[in-house]
Formats: C-alpha cells, structure tokens, sequence
C-alpha cells in the first residue's frame, strides 16, 4: 500500500474519498464544520445531520457535487479534544476505511492543524489506522474478494520533510505488520517450517539482513534437545532461523529477538479438543513478529544491531512423538520432565534462550503464544509481560504505551517455582492451571544466559477471535510496532 503526503485543498486532491476529522468539542467542531462547508458546499446535509457530532466512532458520508476531483466527502468522530491521543486518530483512521466501502481505492485524510499531538505524531497514527485497518488476507480466495485500499495520502497545508518522513516510516512500519500477519494466517499445509525459513529468507533479500537456517543436523550437533523432542511427532523436520540486522557500530552488543515458531500445534500426544485446533496454524505468532520486526527494522535502516532467533516446528502426535513421563536434555544440559506435550512452547524457546548467549546480548525478549492462562488472565487486549530486569521492562512498557500493544506486567516470585519443581528432573514443563502464564515464564528463566531477559505471552493478543478497530479476525501483527518503537527508542 502507498502511503504520501501532499500539500493541497482537499477540494484539489484526486481521491475516491476526503476524509475529515472532527472533535466533539463544541466551539472547534462548528468552526470546522463551517471550514469544510466552505470548501465542499454540497456536504451541507451531511454536516448538519445528527451523524455528525464529533462523537468517537461517528461517521457520515456524502457525494459532492462540487468541483471537487473527490467523488465523496467523510466526517469521521474523534471525542472530546482535549483527551485525544495517537490511538484516537488510530482507530478513526480505521473507522473512514472501513466505512468508506469496498470501492475505495484510494483515500485521503486531511491533516488536523488543531490536534494536541503535532503534526508528526498525528499523521503517523493517521496512516497506522489507515493501513492496518484496511487490512484482508484473501491469499486463498477465488472469488469475492474486496478490492485492496490501494492508497493513502496524508493533506497538508504547508510542506514538511518531517511529516513525509514520518509517513514514510509508519507505512514501512505497516509492512512489517502485514507480513506477520501474512505468515500467521497460512494454513499449515502451506507454511511448516522449511517453508517458514523460506520466508524468512525473501524477507531477508527484500529487506537487507542477513538469514542463516540450521537444518536438523545441525541442530541436533547443536544438542537442542527441547526443539528436537517437540519434533519427534513430526515427518517434517525442524529448522532453527537466526537473523542478523547490523546497522550499529561493529562492537554494539545486539537485542536479540526470540520468536516462537509452532507452525501447527495439536498438543501432541496431550492431544487439543478438535473445537478451534485449526487456529493452531497461528502459534508461530511469535515468530512472525520476529520476522516482521526484522523486515520494518531493516528497511527503517535503524543504527542498531538486531538479532532475530525462531526455532521452528510442528507438535504432532505419532508412534515417534514425545510424551508425557520423557525426560528432555537440553543445549544447556539442564533437563526438564514433560508433564505435558502440549506445553511445547517453552522447550523450543528454551534452546534458543541459551543460544542467545553467544550473542553476548545487551538484552534479549521473548514473544510467544505461549499460554492459555494469559488469555484467561488477560483477554484478548493485552499480552503478558515478564522479566528479570526493570530498565528492560520500563523500555517495553514505554513502547507499548506510545503504540497502544497493551501490556500487563506478571510477578516473577520464587514461590511459584514449586509448581514446577521436578522429583526426577531439573525442572517439569507444566505447573498445573493456578498461575499458568508465570510458571511458563519460570520455566524459560531456568535458560537465560548473563544478560537481561523480557517474556511476553501473546495468546490472548496474537490471534483475534473477531475484528477489532484496526485488525481483522485472526492474526494481528501484535507485536512489530511495539519492537520497533522500542528498538527505535534505544
């Protein structure tokens, strides 16, 4: 999708659709309503309808009969003024292309001189919401498609390199997103891991950063006990992705980046109720948010080495699969007792924790859909965050704040961690139902090497059970922007 800035009258600007925002603020709104009269005054029905309030989520739309190179005019709501924030423009943004209809091709958004934001901030929202909100996957349909949102300008009434830049970025930002979400979304019979590396690769080419796959030799050379047992059930074989940005100084310890990748998960032999397993194709979220974080970071050319880790594999039950009672070496030597094979996550990552180290990493975090539990504690709206070092955390948080990929930080307390004691092993890969989020986050802090370490549980925010205000059903991205902006801020 294209995404620019121009400076014009909105009445001279070639698109299917001008979109203005409007607070609900009283004295403001009017002054704007007037002001968008003036320029377009066919809309006058429009503006003075009971539609167009300012309310947030209102919207209202007409054709004009102006001499407009637009074929519609749009008021879309945005609440009180004074509490507007980049998530207010997000989800407006999203409301106007949603509304527009599926005619639309190409939209315009007039950039609002009164919001508190800035201009750089507004207009990075603008396009956020724009874009993320016209999203589909409709990869495997043949027949009523929509028509793709093809373009979206930003209009200004002065130039600025500062706003085009920042609608540059934030488009790129996007394509990241899409492109986890483009891998989330494919069914397991298209994306398992070799064609998950694959991906991975094509990102790398397209976007500049460097792709290494290990195949199984190498991986069992490497002793990733945890990523071969979850295997065993599998007639395809795992593969360990690791990629490389380098656009800080050669002695600039990296972030490394760990992603889970369980490209189908049917628990194993601790086999899932049939009832939604097919959403299991998306328990590689983790790593396509890896990959898209890699492809934004890359293509942003930001001046900061970034390592991105995916261990990848199918959890399948058969004659050769993993089970319950095993006993599991790991890189590191440490051995857990599976109490339960559809707690595979945790041992995949825990190979990649300890392979992290070699990195000698200023810090490393984890994103996973790793836990039932979380999705319990904490729906569907935010994910679960946990770690070991408060700089690290604060520098999540903040991200998360500034790009509204909520999160809620979960206590690591060591009187969790006899849930998970072992009789027979160094620790067991499941403490039962109380705590389930922490305790998989205890078990993952038994791999960490020397360096500070974050954990986020997205499987309540990763795969969406119905549309939300920017995304669809199904896979969200979560997770690319709020990276991003944390890597942008280190």
């Amino acid at each position: 999708m294209n995404a620019r800035y121009q400076v014009a009258a909105p009445s001279q600007v070639r698109s299917d659709i001008v979109v203005f925002f409007l607070p609900e603020t009283e004295q403001l709104r009017r002054e704007l309503q007037a002001s968008i009269q003036e320029q377009f005054p066919s809309a006058e029905a429009a503006l003075s309808s009971n539609e167009c309030t300012g309310k947030k989520g209102t919207f209202v739309s007409t054709y004009v009969a102006d001499r407009s190179r637009s074929k519609k005019v749009a008021i879309v709501g945005v609440g009180d003024h004074s509490t507007l924030t980049a998530e207010s423009f997000r989800r407006a943004a999203a409301t106007a292309v949603r509304r527009a209809g599926n005619g639309a091709a190409s939209i315009a958004f007039v950039l609002p001189e009164w919001s508190p934001l800035g201009a750089e901030l507004t207009a990075t929202a603008i396009v956020e919401g724009a874009v993320l909100g016209g999203y589909a996957f409709t990869r495997y349909k043949t027949s009523d498609k929509p028509n793709p949102l093809a373009d979206v300008t930003i209009v200004g009434a002065s130039r600025s390199r500062a706003v085009s830049a920042a609608i540059e970025q934030a488009a790129t930002i996007c394509e990241g997103v899409y492109f986890a979400r483009d891998l989330a979304n494919m069914p397991g019979n298209d994306l398992y891991p070799e064609t998950l590396a694959e991906h991975a690769r094509r990102a790398g080419k397209a976007a500049g950063f460097r792709v290494q796959v290990f195949d199984k030799r190498k991986i069992e050379s490497l002793k990733m006990g945890g990523l071969l047992a979850v295997n065993q059930g599998s007639v395809r074989p795992p593969v360990f992705i690791v990629m490389e940005w380098k656009g800080g100084g050669a002695n600039q310890r990296p972030i490394v980046l760990v992603g889970k990748g369980v490209t189908f998960d049917t628990g194993g032999i601790s086999i899932k109720p049939a009832d939604r397993m097919g959403e299991m194709k998306m328990d590689m979220h983790g790593a396509a948010t890896v990959i898209g974080t890699l492809y934004a970071v890359a293509k942003l050319r930001l001046p900061i080495n970034v390592v991105g880790l995916v261990p990848a594999t199918e959890n399948m039950p058969s004659g050769s699969a993993y089970r319950p009672g095993d006993i599991i070496t790991f890189m590191n030597g440490k051995t857990a007792e599976i109490d339960n094979t559809d707690a595979e996550g945790r041992l995949i990552l825990a190979d990649a924790l300890t392979y992290a180290e070699r990195f000698k990493p200023q810090a490393v975090v984890d994103i996973a859909t790793l836990t039932g539990a979380c999705v319990i504690a904490l729906g569907h709206v935010t994910s679960g965050l946990m770690g070991t070092d408060r700089a690290l955390l604060d520098r999540i948080k903040a991200a998360a704040d500034a790009t509204s990929e909520y999160v809620c930080e979960l206590p690591l307390y060591e009187d969790y961690l006899e849930q998970i004691k072992s009789d027979v092993a160094d620790v067991k890969n499941t403490g039962g139902r109380p705590a389930g989020a922490i305790t998989a986050a205890l078990f993952l802090k038994h791999f960490i090497g020397n360096y500070p370490w974050a954990h986020l549980d997205i499987a309540g925010t990763g795969m969406a059970p119905k549309d939300g205000p920017y995304w669809t059903k199904g896979a969200t991205g979560v997770g690319v922007r709020l990276f991003v902006e944390m890597l942008r801020r280190w």
